[in-house]
């Protein structure tokens, strides 16, 4: 599989990446299958979260990684805190650390490569997130740090106090919820997709040298439930996949992966799969290159309009 820099830091990861989120529904078996299968098909960089199935999802992971037999150093873990399901987003020192050290243990490792703040927090104070980071930067325990769902204006407001770079974001974004690119084509016009509603994040992490790791790549998003595979309100892009898929000779999630990857911005999609079969086609998308008019016909085919 092909690498990708994050962050343009040196810090070369698969450029497809596996989201953990589900892994708590599988018995161990099933999640070690999971795992050797996206090991063998290229992925290294595996995305966990401190709420993912209240933590059993990372405990799930971390018990088979280690019966693999996989080297740590072959792989990047990364995970996320913050939140608090149902109660609140919580930044402060306290709650980031004692999350690092609880993923720690799960994951069975000494350390994280990447550690994400998960949604904003309003109540954030950047100096207190900047003693965080400093902690557990120097003890070793986290390597690199990012931020997930986070708009221009707040990852600037953190960058006031916090030293360390912040090299990932991750934003939904897939053929079907694209604001971030909607708003780019339409730009001083009054119609619905000219609307900004993210300050420009798009080209904010290409001018910051962010990645952006898109996630829910299948889902329909924009208000619409599900999967837009087989999805009765976008029969035209399934019909435009599927024949891309049948002309190239891979599935058709890895042609909605694929056009992800065309973007000149470099993202990082994760794909949160826990069925190996589906895992080893998806990886399929590295060698898939969309030409220019392709990437746009499966735009328009989403049922986007060009001004």
């Amino acid at each position: 599989m092909k690498k990708i820099n994050l962050g343009n830091s040196g810090l070369f990861a698969s450029e497809i990446s596996l989201g953990i989120m589900r892994m708590n529904a599988l018995t161990h078996e099933e999640a070690t299958a999971v795992i050797r299968t996206a090991v063998d098909n290229g992925i290294d960089y595996f995305d966990h979260a401190d709420i993912y199935g209240r933590g059993t999802s990372e405990e799930i992971f971390g018990k088979a990684f280690k019966e693999l037999g996989i080297a740590r150093d072959s792989v990047m873990l990364q995970t996320k805190c913050g939140i608090v399901p149902g109660v609140m987003f919580d930044f402060s020192k306290e709650h980031i650390i004692a999350s690092v050290e609880g993923s720690l243990k799960r994951l069975q490792t000494d350390y994280v490569d990447a550690l994400l703040l998960h949604r904003p927090d309003t109540l954030m104070e950047p100096e207190e997130v900047a003693e965080a980071f400093d902690e557990l930067h120097k003890a070793g325990k986290v390597r690199h740090f990012g931020v997930s769902n986070q708009n221009p204006m707040q990852i600037e407001l953190l960058k006031k106090a916090v030293t360390q770079p912040l090299l990932i974001n991750q934003l939904q974004l897939s053929l079907t919820h694209a604001p971030m690119i909607d708003a780019g084509f339409n730009v001083n016009m009054v119609n619905n997709p000219s609307f900004m509603h993210d300050g420009s994040v798009l080209e904010y992490s290409r001018i910051s040298d962010m990645t952006i790791q898109p996630w829910s790549p299948f889902q329909s998003g924009n208000g619409k439930k599900g999967l837009f595979f087989d999805h009765p309100d976008y029969v035209e892009l399934n019909e435009k996949i599927d024949a891309m898929a049948d002309d190239k000779d891979v599935s058709r999630e890895a042609i909605a992966i694929a056009w992800l990857l065309r973007h000149p911005a470099k993202m990082q999609p994760i794909v949160g799969s826990m069925n190996p079969e589906r895992i080893a086609a998806i990886c399929k998308a590295s060698d898939v290159t969309l030409s220019r008019t392709e990437w746009y016909e499966l735009y328009m085919a989403a049922g986007k309009k060009l001004p």
